[in-house]
């Protein structure tokens, strides 16, 4: 069965969650270098089948652009045109760092760990995901 990636893009960092093949868990799989996302896709999709990629929308309270909807939406054509059978869909990424960090102090991760700003974009990702899979059910 085909799983489903979550990416939360960021001008640096990119945090990537996947399912489970089941579709049952969403799980943190690694944070890398933005410019590297669609090599590391490629090398990905050939090991496992994915049939959706979500990418987190940054979005102001107001529903309006923020500085990063530009890199998203730059992100979304680049992944479009490199996997064209896969569909892609936007999620609201709205609170998920702040989440992701509060999912870390009560996880009891170390502050200098919590520092880490892949850990969060890892986590952000899982959070997106995991929030799409229960809405789907």
């Amino acid at each position: 069965m085909a799983r489903i990636i979550c990416i939360d893009y960021g001008g640096k960092r990119t945090g990537i969650a996947v399912t489970d093949p089941l579709k049952i868990i969403a799980t943190a799989l690694t944070t890398i270098p933005s410019k590297e996302l669609i090599s590391f896709l490629q090398s990905y999709f050939k090991a496992e089948p994915v049939e959706l990629i979500l990418i987190g929308e940054p979005l102001n309270l107001d529903d309006s652009a923020t500085h990063a909807t530009p890199l998203v939406e730059a992100a979304i054509k680049q992944l479009a045109k490199a996997f064209p059978a896969i569909p892609i869909q936007k999620v609201d990424e709205r609170y998920t760092s702040k989440m992701a960090v509060q999912a870390m102090v009560e996880m009891g991760m170390k502050k200098k760990d919590r520092r880490v700003r892949g850990n969060i974009d890892q986590i952000a990702a899982t959070i997106m995901l995991q929030a799409y899979m229960e809405a789907s059910q």
